[in-house]
């Protein structure tokens, strides 16, 4: 940013450098909200102006996507439109409409915005208006009360885009491949798409439904033409749980098979599994795994006691983790990641001193194969996000969620072999700020953007102040928006947008999460 602002240059394409502001569309994949202020950034350096009521007719189309768009009220002053779910179909859909505007000369934005609006899955804020109820008693801001549209065509909902088969759309074919070294720098393959599991906690679970797998030939069609064309020797078969592709072992011995024929191949293939379910993972898969540059492992119980696991749904015991992680040592692998989250709802202190517990006895199983056996827990603070049954719940406090991570900490000084790595609990903040925000939130965006905040997904970039300052500059109160629990007849900023799930169903499931209720895997 500093560079391109010093140099005067704009933002520009990475293929042919051509300025930004050549373009139509400016569009984001949003997988954060702390990337907020970085979408704001990047459409400053593309030459438009950062609020969509100033554009002109002849000004990029600022567009966005992603899971962290499915709450996209706090960008409302920003985006032009918002995708809503699966960008495959609806991408060419609003080519035609982009292609139909520039051809008439690009006259009249608002008519073409409230074209964009009509095509399913496409949000256009600007064709909505936000109106508030007056603060109650104490309180000090009054709840949202209604997202409206401004024109009869324009429709009061909008619900996702959803393709129905992921094999039609074997893409992408020709990746770019950096000239630097960077963050995940390898081939990535999306082998199905989709949730059945039900983590009340998981918007990505929630809001990806159905499942959908990519056809086992297809899955090593893509990798050995994908490999062959960037020159990687590494690859990541993605989704929510890769363990749970029907076809998963038979696949990894397929591309490890295919690599092994291809002439010029890399001679050991990593082959990665980013995300794996714990009752999922096999001695065959941890075998198969091995049989490349082994990396490490990575299992997500998520929380600490089993008691905890049925409020957040998810339905994995002792023995399961016990039994991965012995399949996984069993075949050579020496380190292990566990994954939790602190700050679920109904937690206790017993549940947070269980996670390293659970990690010491996995270490304790680890030694059983090598002297070299070690767990390191990550800790996570929970954030509450939109369309999940935890919508409701109020976060945790930052100063709540330093202890239980000091806890945890503290309790694993005594285990040998565990380490404990955490988030930001601070981090965490202002992520609640921006998650379950509404349009009010968009002020405090654009002032911790114009106060410096940049790349606020990045620790060493993070300052929690600048939120802090941003809240109380615009009147508006953390406790209000991230602490306190929400009541199933208050509007939420996203009610106006479906992601599949019906309201009733996430404040029954919450209910069950408060009584301590599982359900199966459906």
């Amino acid at each position: 940013d500093a560079e391109l602002r010093a140099e005067g240059l704009p933002l520009f394409s990475v293929d042919t450098h051509r300025a930004a502001s050549d373009f139509d569309v400016l569009a984001f994949n949003l997988s954060s909200e702390l990337v907020y202020t970085n979408l704001l950034n990047m459409v400053d350096l593309a030459g438009a102006p950062v609020r969509a009521a100033e554009r002109a007719d002849a000004d990029l189309v600022v567009i966005a996507g992603g899971h962290a768009a499915f709450n996209p009220e706090p960008l409302a002053d920003f985006l032009d439109a918002v995708v809503l779910g699966e960008g495959e179909e609806a991408v060419g859909e609003i080519t035609e409409v982009v292609l139909d505007w520039k051809r008439s000369g690009k006259g009249d934005r608002e008519a073409f915005l409230r074209r964009l609006s009509r095509i399913p899955g496409v949000y256009v804020p600007s064709m909505y208006e936000a109106s508030y109820l007056d603060p109650v008693g104490d309180e000090p801001l009054g709840a949202l009360a209604a997202v409206t549209p401004r024109f009869p065509d324009v429709p009061p909902t909008v619900d996702k885009r959803t393709i129905a088969d992921l094999g039609e759309w074997p893409y992408p074919k020709h990746q770019l491949v950096p000239l630097t070294e960077v963050v995940h720098d390898r081939l990535s393959v999306e082998v199905f798409r989709g949730c059945t599991r039900g983590c009340r906690f998981c918007q990505a679970g929630m809001i990806t439904r159905p499942v959908r797998e990519r056809p086992a030939d297809q899955v090593r069609t893509m990798i050995a033409d994908g490999l062959r064309r960037t020159g990687y020797d590494e690859v990541s078969l993605t989704s929510l749980s890769t363990a749970d592709f029907s076809g998963v072992e038979p696949v990894l011995r397929g591309v490890l098979a295919d690599n092994a024929e291809r002439p010029g191949a890399a001679p050991n293939l990593t082959v990665n599994l980013p995300s794996l379910r714990v009752d999922a993972f096999t001695v065959g898969i941890a075998g198969e795994v091995n049989s490349g540059r082994r990396s490490g492992l990575t299992f997500a119980p998520e929380g600490g006691s089993w008691r905890l696991r049925q409020v957040i749904n998810k339905l994995i015991t002792e023995d399961d983790l016990y039994g991965a992680v012995e399949s996984a040592f069993s075949q050579g692998w020496t380190r292990m990641k566990l994954y939790f989250l602190t700050g679920l709802p109904t937690e206790t202190d017993d549940d947070t001193l269980g996670i390293v517990e659970l990690a010491r006895n996995c270490v304790q199983i680890g030694k059983r194969y090598t002297n070299r056996a070690s767990v390191t827990v990550s800790l996570g603070g929970f954030v509450p996000k939109p369309h999940t049954p935890f919508q409701w719940f109020g976060q945790n406090t930052h100063d709540e969620l330093r202890r239980k991570i000091g806890l945890a900490r503290d309790a694993a000084r005594k285990a040998k072999g565990v380490q404990v790595k955490w988030h930001d609990a601070a981090a965490t903040t202002a992520e609640g700020i921006t998650s379950r925000g509404d349009r009010r939130i968009g002020a405090v965006i654009e002032r911790v953007w114009r106060n410096g905040g940049l790349f606020q997904e990045w620790g060493e970039h993070f300052d929690l102040q600048l939120w802090i300052d941003a809240m109380d500059a615009e009147g508006l109160s953390i406790e209000w928006f991230v602490y306190r629990h929400r009541d199933v007849d208050e509007i939420q900023p996203w009610d106006h947008l479906t992601a599949g799930l019906h309201k009733d169903f996430l404040w029954v499931d919450w209910q069950d999460a408060l009584a301590g209720s599982g359900v199966e895997d459906c």
